[in-house]
């Protein structure tokens, strides 16, 4: 059978955790009754440098059940790597990591249909929201044009997915030899290439709290989506460098065709060809050095991903 390890990222999650605890407990023992999976598998929470009782709350789930394991990191390191963290933490002690949000958004009983893949080969496999009518119009809107923007800039991604998966030993040994310290793993995980499938959900409400994506995380999570995984930007610079610097020759000739005809000003002619001639240089030389930067920035992330405080086994 398979030892399943579920990991939640949590920060400033008290209004949750237990509630959590309690549901994905539940599902895991139905599993195991059900001989779905082994008896030793267990739920880590990933405490991400909360500030509340969210840590205090884990210590006590423990305390009670022993498939409660905890990971507390001394710092807040964002999402992204609370993620990795507990994954590559337990890889080594399970055949198949999920990973979902500490808010149970994502619907966990969708765990069995997810096995259901892994037990016919597949190393990965995706939830994909069907339907995000639980989001207002301003976040559905975005979300689908971010889909489009990595799209259209080369980014392999699986539209409307953020991080509830599961992947097997094999595709974390895989991951663990990415070394990228801007993670995003909505990017990384289809490049691994491994055979992958998709369970549809619909997405759900909130129980308790308060979302912590807040719009600049996002901001910031796809920025770190498109400049890790793709330089089109970089050359949509070169290529702008390129047109303003054909736009300038012609300019040339309109404004030296103005000079000799004499309805050009005094002192045009030169500001308006420096203008466009430099402005086109800067742009040109702009994307040159940012393909370089981009390259040399790809090789030079070496610094840990996060630090470890504590681990409840």
């Amino acid at each position: 059978m398979v030892k399943l390890g579920i990991v939640i990222p949590c920060y400033n999650e008290e209004a949750v955790v237990a509630d959590t605890a309690a549901e994905v407990l539940g599902i895991l023992g139905d599993l195991v009754q059900r001989e779905v999976i082994s008896a030793d598998s267990f739920v880590l929470f990933v405490n991400d440098g909360s500030t509340d009782s969210t840590w205090q709350l884990i210590t006590g789930l423990h305390s009670q059940d022993s498939r409660v394991k905890g990971l507390n990191l001394l710092s807040n390191v964002g999402q992204q790597n609370a993620i990795m963290a507990g994954m590559m933490t337990v890889r080594e002690r399970v055949d198949a990591v999920v990973t979902i949000d500490a808010d149970l958004q994502d619907d966990i009983t969708c765990l069995e249909k997810m096995l259901g893949y892994y037990s016919e080969g597949c190393d990965i496999v995706y939830g994909v929201r069907e339907s995000r009518e639980v989001n207002g119009y301003f976040k559905r809107t975005t979300a689908r044009m971010f889909y489009r923007l990595q799209r259209a800039l080369g980014v392999k991604i699986v539209d409307n997915h953020a991080d509830f998966r599961l992947m097997s030993r094999r595709a974390l040994d895989e991951l663990a030899k990415y070394k990228e310290r801007v993670l995003y793993l909505r990017g990384i995980v289809p490049l691994l290439g491994l055979r992958s499938a998709e369970v549809s959900y619909r997405f759900r409400e909130r129980k308790a709290g308060k979302s912590k994506y807040t719009l600049g995380k996002m901001l910031n999570l796809g920025v770190d989506g498109i400049t890790g995984f793709s330089a089109t930007p970089i050359n949509y610079i070169i290529g702008t460098g390129c047109l303003f610097l054909v736009v300038s020759f012609f300019m040339m000739l309109y404004i030296l065709w103005s000079f000799f005809v004499g309805r050009a000003v005094s002192g045009w002619t030169s500001i308006m060809l420096s203008m466009w001639f430099i402005g086109a240089m800067i742009l040109l030389s702009i994307g040159v050095i940012g393909q370089y930067i981009a390259n040399i920035f790809a090789e030079v992330k070496r610094r840990p991903l996060y630090h470890i405080d504590t681990f409840l086994d």
